[in-house]
C-alpha cells in the first residue's frame, strides 16, 4: 500500500526528492521548507498556495520521523508600491516606504501596514493547522543578521551583474536594459500579489555602475535612492534620494537601513536558511525570472544549491458575492474558512498537484463539494477510497501534530444551509429541525452540528442573493388549491396522509419521490421512467408553489421539516 501511495500522491512525491536532496546536501540536519509572503494588502487563496504546498511536504518529512522546518518569510521589508482600492488616497505619500514604516489602514489596532495584513493570515495559518517559523524581513535587515551577505554581495557585484546581464536585452537606442520580465496577464498579475516577488527590480546598472543594494532614505524612509559610489576596503557608501533630495555617505558594515533587491535577495536566503524546498508562482516560470536567475546566483555568488521548487499554479474562485470580499478585491483564507471548515479548505489544495490550477466555490458549488468530501469520509472510514484519495484526506484532516478539530456530527452542508435559510438561525427552531433528521438518533445539541452549521449560516446570509433566500408562506395560496383538479388534491391528500410515518430525513425523502410513483400504480421503491420523472417534477413544482411560493428552493425533504408538520398542513390546504 505505501509503494502505491508514493506513485499516486503527489506529497510523497516530493518527500522523497527533498528527504534525498537534504541527505546528499547536509546529512542529518534539519530539512528546511520555504514560503514567503509579502503583506502588503490582503493575502489571498492564490497567496495560500505559497504555503500549503511546502507545509503538506513539511508535514510529510515530519510524519516520516524527520526534523523538518518550515520557514516562512513575512517580506515585510519590501517597499509599499500602491494605494489599494477601498483605502484614502492620502496613503499615496507613504509609497516608497517598508511596509512596517507605514501606518495600518483607518480604524486598525495594529501598528503598521505589514502587521495588519500579516495578522489576519496568521489567524487563518492557526486555524488552518498550519506549522512554521515566522521570519520577519524587516527584523533580519534591521537587526545586521544579514550584514555579511549583503557586503558579500556588494564586492560580488559584478559576478552578479554578469549573471543578470546574460537575460538582459539593449534597447537600440539608449543601449539601457530593459525591463525584464512582464507578467503573462492581469491574471497571473493577481496572482503574484502577496508574493513579494513579482515587482522588485534587479538593481540594474545606473551611472555609478550595478549595485544590488537599495537603501531606505534615513530622512524620509523612501527607497527612492541611487547608490553614487562604494568602497569596497572601507565600505563607505554614497547615496542620493530623489523623494526628499537628502545625501549621505555611510559605512555600510554599520549601516542597516536597506536591502538587497529582489532577484539578489531569495537566493541570499535561499543559502543563508539552507533551504531544500520552496515552490514559485507563475511570475517566476520564465526565462529571466527571479526563480531561474537566483539559481544561477545562489550558486555562483552564494555558494549555495538552489531549492527543489515546483511551479504552482493559479487558483480561482467560484461566485463570491462582493459584499463579503476583502475590500471587493480577491477573498482571503479567513473569507474562505468563515464558510468552510478547515479540513475542507486543506483538502483542496492537497488533492491537486501543485502545477494544476482550481477553484474554490464560494457558490452553490460549495454544496455539492460537501457532498464529495463527505463520500470520501465514508470511503475512507470503510477501506474503499482510492490511495491518493485516501493521503489526500489524510493531509486534510490533520497533521504529523495531531488530528484538526472537526464537527461532532457531520450533516449534509445543503441540509444546515437549508435549514438555517428557513429559520434565520433562530436556535430553538433550528434544534427542532435537526433533531427530527433522524428520530431514531436524534441532534440533542446544537454544539454536536458545530462549527459546519456556522459556516453554513454564515454561508447563506453572505453568499446568497436575497432573492434566491427562502420565505415560507404565512397563509395557503387558496386560489392555487382551488384550481387543482382531481389528480393534484390526490397527491397532496397521499403526501399529507403519510407525514406521521415518514417524519424524518430520510422518510419524507421517500414519501414525496413516491406520490406520483403511487399515483401511476407503482411501488413506492419503483425504478423512475422518464414519464414519472416528469409527474415528480411537476409534484415538486406544486409543492414549492405551496410552500414557499416559487418553483424551486431547498431539497424539499429538508424544507418539510423546517416548515413542521402542523404548518405544512395548514399550507397544503388540509
Amino acid at each position: 500500500m505505501a509503494q502505491q501511495s508514493t506513485e499516486t500522491d503527489w506529497v510523497s512525491r516530493f518527500a522523497d526528492e527533498v528527504i534525498a536532496e537534504a541527505e546528499r546536501r547536509a546529512p542529518g540536519k534539519p530539512i528546511v521548507c520555504a514560503s514567503g509572503l509579502s503583506p502588503s494588502g490582503p493575502i489571498h487563496l492564490g497567496n495560500l498556495r505559497e504555503v500549503m504546498t511546502p507545509h503538506l511536504v513539511a508535514d510529510e518529512i515530519r510524519r516520516r520521523g524527520h526534523e523538518c522546518i518550515h520557514v516562512l518569510s513575512w517580506d515585510d521589508y519590501d517597499r509599499y508600491r500602491k494605494v489599494p482600492a477601498g483605502i484614502d488616497p492620502s496613503w499615496a505619500e507613504h509609497i516608497g516606504k517598508p511596509l512596517t514604516s507605514v501606518p495600518a489602514p483607518p480604524g486598525s489596532p495594529y501598528g503598521s501596514w505589514a502587521e495588519h495584513f500579516k495578522a489576519a493570515m496568521e489567524e487563518s495559518l492557526a486555524e488552518l493547522g498550519i506549522e512554521y517559523r515566522g521570519i520577519s524581513q524587516t527584523e533580519q535587515y534591521t537587526s545586521g543578521v544579514y550584514r555579511e551577505q549583503i557586503l558579500h554581495a556588494m564586492k560580488h557585484r559584478a559576478d552578479i551583474d554578469g549573471v543578470l546581464d546574460r537575460y538582459r536585452t539593449k534597447d537600440k537606442a539608449t543601449g539601457k536594459p530593459k525591463k525584464q520580465q512582464k507578467p503573462v496577464d492581469e491574471a497571473e498579475l493577481e496572482a503574484a500579489e502577496g508574493s513579494g516577488a513579482a515587482t522588485e527590480d534587479d538593481g540594474s546598472a545606473g551611472a555609478a555602475g550595478y549595485y544590488p543594494y537599495k537603501p531606505y532614505c534615513t530622512v524620509c524612509e523612501k527607497d527612492l535612492t541611487t547608490v553614487t559610489s562604494y568602497d569596497d576596503e572601507s565600505t563607505e557608501m554614497a547615496y542620493t534620494c530623489t523623494a526628499c533630495g537628502h545625501s549621505e555617505t555611510v559605512v555600510l558594515r554599520e549601516f542597516d537601513h536597506g536591502k538587497l533587491v529582489w532577484k539578489v535577495d531569495w537566493p541570499m536566503r535561499w543559502a543563508f536558511e539552507g533551504v531544500v524546498f520552496e515552490p514559485s508562482g507563475v511570475d517566476h516560470s520564465s526565462p529571466g525570472s527571479s526563480y531561474v536567475v537566483g539559481g544561477q546566483i545562489v550558486r555562483e555568488v552564494f555558494g549555495g544549491a538552489q531549492p527543489i521548487g515546483p511551479m504552482y499554479a493559479f487558483v480561482g474562485i467560484s461566485g463570491m458575492a462582493k459584499m463579503s470580499s476583502s475590500k471587493g478585491g480577491v477573498p482571503t483564507p479567513g473569507d474562505a474558512l468563515k464558510i468552510m471548515e478547515a479540513p475542507l479548505l486543506r483538502w483542496l489544495y492537497a488533492r491537486r498537484k501543485p502545477n494544476q490550477s482550481f477553484k474554490i466555490a464560494f457558490d452553490q458549488e460549495i454544496q455539492r463539494l460537501y457532498d464529495e468530501w463527505d463520500k470520501l469520509a465514508a470511503k475512507v472510514a470503510d477501506g474503499s477510497a482510492q490511495p491518493a484519495d485516501a493521503a489526500a484526506y489524510k493531509r486534510a484532516v490533520g497533521t504529523a501534530a495531531g488530528e484538526l478539530p472537526t464537527t461532532p456530527r457531520p450533516l449534509p452542508y445543503r441540509t444546515l444551509a437549508s435549514v438555517m435559510d428557513i429559520t434565520a438561525g433562530h436556535d430553538e427552531q433550528t434544534l427542532r429541525i435537526l433533531s427530527e433528521l433522524d428520530p431514531d438518533n436524534p441532534v440533542t445539541s446544537l454544539d454536536e452540528a458545530r462549527p459546519r452549521l456556522d459556516k453554513a449560516e454564515y454561508w447563506i446570509t453572505t453568499q446568497v442573493p436575497a432573492d434566491q433566500r427562502t420565505i415560507v408562506r404565512d397563509e395557503p395560496d387558496k386560489e392555487l388549491l382551488g384550481s387543482l383538479d382531481e389528480q393534484g388534491r390526490a397527491s397532496l391528500r397521499l403526501l399529507l396522509d403519510g407525514l406521521d410515518d415518514h417524519w424524518s430525513l430520510d422518510g419524507l425523502t421517500t414519501l414525496v419521490y413516491g406520490v406520483p410513483k403511487i399515483q401511476a400504480g407503482l411501488e413506492p421503491d419503483a425504478k423512475p421512467t422518464p414519464e414519472l420523472k416528469v409527474a415528480q417534477r411537476s409534484f415538486f413544482a406544486l409543492l414549492y408553489h405551496l410552500l414557499v411560493g416559487r418553483d424551486t428552493g431547498p431539497r424539499l425533504p429538508t424544507l418539510l421539516l423546517a416548515v413542521g408538520a402542523d404548518r405544512v398542513r395548514k399550507l397544503l390546504g388540509d
